[in-house]
């Protein structure tokens, strides 16, 4: 792109053209090419209109404000429906805690992406489907494949929100990496706001405490259930309309943990000799095994995610490679210790379940490693690890929906 770009600096609708195909690229490689244009006038102008940020707090349109407030309080009342119609609240929560913030997500970014009436109705059809699905699956909180179908059927919820962000081009890979850059901010956003109202609910219960009234079980019913439905909402609309607040905070995060989690990783595969603890033969510890696993994944995809908006980035590409490889060594056990189990003892909808999702993982895994390899070696960049990760999310989608939907059938309900 860096010659299509320098070919076409005194052509404004060429440029724009170029700008629009892939924003991202294009901002990395004109700030790249930037230095050496700083006479010309068009180039200054393209530089203040990709590095300008605002230092002012947007509160977006009053339709938009409107629309938080109300889906805020609806996702409070879906979550207070246990207690308002007498529902066991292990049962509800179990099998609807995305069905209280999601859907009003997933409406957000349809209507601010002004989707057409044919995805909506799709869109529609996906969560309506899951809702009656999960709510007329038999089981109780301990059966097997009730378990799984409520967690992939939060992965697949997760999956149609990504669908309405990304917009009518679903097959765009920069969108797709920008749906895990909102992830990312979002949980940055969530945790400020939480620790907001972790102060507010001290300070509140404490000061009517000096009055002699007690409204611990009043703020804990109401206000704090509230707020904990309505933080990813007012999250989303904070980062979508002020990107400013945690675009500095996140490539920190990133670069700070990804090094951690490297270490911690590598004294963890030591300590596994002496622990006394195997995957092979111990249950939970496989299972905590494989939950930490996923968690350095969402890592290494969300640090890819932030390292690619730098343009000197080549010690923090070198960790994320080193991170790779030894992650590919902490999946490749979790993979023989699961292979041992069924060997063992049979398939059950658990190892099956796991099997099925390290494979992925550890293909994914492989496929990035490779990428971030040539982006070491610059024989690529990061954009192209991008691109691998891009493709790759609908594969998820699939396989959280053969879990979902088919594992209980498959296994007979139990």
């Amino acid at each position: 792109m860096k010659d299509e770009i320098l070919k076409n600096l005194d052509n404004p609708k060429e440029l724009e053209r170029l700008y629009r195909e892939n924003k991202q690229r294009f901002k990395l490689e004109f700030n790249q090419l930037y230095p050496e244009l700083t006479d010309n006038q068009l180039a200054n102008f393209w530089n203040e209109r990709l590095n300008y940020e605002s230092q002012e707090i947007s509160w977006g349109t009053r339709r938009e404000l409107v629309f938080i407030i109300l889906g805020s309080l609806l996702a409070g009342v879906i979550a207070k429906l246990p207690a308002f119609l007498n529902f066991d609240p292990e049962h509800f929560y179990m099998r609807n805690l995305g069905f209280i913030f999601l859907p009003v997500l997933t409406t957000w970014f349809i209507l601010k992406n002004q989707l057409k009436l044919r995805r909506i109705i799709v869109t529609a059809l996906i969560m309506t489907s899951g809702l009656i699905f999960i709510n007329l699956l038999p089981g109780n909180q301990k059966t097997d494949t009730l378990i799984l179908s409520c967690i992939h059927l939060l992965v697949l919820l997760w999956l149609v929100l990504g669908s309405s962000f990304v917009g009518e081009n679903l097959i765009a890979p920069q969108k797709r990496i920008n749906f895990l850059r909102y992830n990312g901010d979002l949980a940055v956003m969530i945790a400020i706001i939480l620790i907001a109202g972790a102060i507010l609910t001290g300070i509140s219960i404490g000061l009517f405490s000096l009055i002699g009234s007690d409204i611990s079980r009043i703020y804990r019913e109401y206000v704090a259930v509230f707020g904990l439905a309505a933080a990813p909402i007012v999250g989303t609309y904070l980062t979508q309309t002020n990107p400013q607040l945690v675009s500095k905070i996140s490539p920190i995060i990133a670069r700070l943990f990804t090094p951690l989690v490297l270490i911690t990783l590598v004294f963890f595969l030591f300590a596994i000799l002496f622990s006394g603890k195997d995957p092979y033969n111990d249950r939970d510890f496989l299972m905590t095994f494989n939950f930490l696993l996923i968690g350095v994944m969402a890592l290494i995809l969300f640090s890819v995610a932030e390292t690619s908006r730098e343009i000197k980035n080549r010690a923090s590409i070198l960790v994320l490679l080193a991170l790779s490889v030894v992650t590919i060594l902490v999946n490749g056990i979790a993979v023989s210790a699961i292979l041992f189990r069924i060997s063992e003892w049979g398939i059950t909808p658990n190892r099956l379940a796991v099997l099925g999702a390290n494979l992925l993982i550890l293909t994914n895994l492989i496929l990035v490693t490779i990428r971030i390899f040539k982006a070491a070696t610059h024989k690529s960049n990061l954009l192209e690890v991008e691109n691998v990760i891009a493709r790759f999310l609908p594969i998820y989608g699939i396989w959280a929906i053969v879990v979902t939907f088919l594992f209980p059938f498959i296994f007979g309900f139990r």
